[in-house]
């Protein structure tokens, strides 16, 4: 079942009303997306646990929390069953040869990639019709979005 959803040129409502729901039916389609297979089964927060693992190399669970901006008990319990799959495993620290880091494994690197690639897909059929100036304004607009996010979310902690 599809919600309708108001038009980006619907004048009835506030942009700001208009942009949330937007933002929701994204978010909950992106789910639907995931749950049926369609761009594999990595939920988000293991796809974005995976990907800075492959971006920045083995790091500890605070400086992940740190990075993804949550806390150490949320990395703790979302990277367990990553761990299960053998996605990523538990290395020796160098700098302190008691603590440990996590890594991405071999697998992991496959399964980011195959989920990757099916992201990187079904978003080329998405946009397949929007002329290449439209796509480059959408994605510089949305990194634009997640940055203020991002801003606003270090500012709540910062309180």
């Amino acid at each position: 079942m599809t919600t309708p959803s108001p038009q980006a040129t619907d004048r009835t409502e506030p942009v700001h009303t208009q942009l949330q729901y937007q933002l929701a039916v994204f978010a909950r389609r992106m789910e639907q997306v995931r749950t049926s297979g369609g761009v594999g089964t990595l939920d988000r927060a293991a796809y974005l646990l995976l990907d800075r693992l492959e971006r920045h190399g083995p790091a500890n669970v605070k400086a992940l929390a740190e990075a993804l901006g949550v806390d150490s008990s949320t990395v703790t319990r979302q990277v367990a069953p990553l761990v299960a799959a053998g996605l990523v495993g538990r290395v020796q620290d160098p700098a302190d040869r008691r603590a440990v880091r996590l890594a991405l494994t071999s697998c992991g690197t496959g399964r980011l990639a195959e989920v990757r690639d099916g992201r990187a897909e079904l978003t080329r059929r998405l946009v397949a019709g929007w002329p290449p100036e439209e796509q480059r304004a959408f994605c510089a607009l949305l990194a634009r979005f997640n940055l203020a996010m991002e801003s606003y979310t270090a500012d709540q902690q910062g309180q």
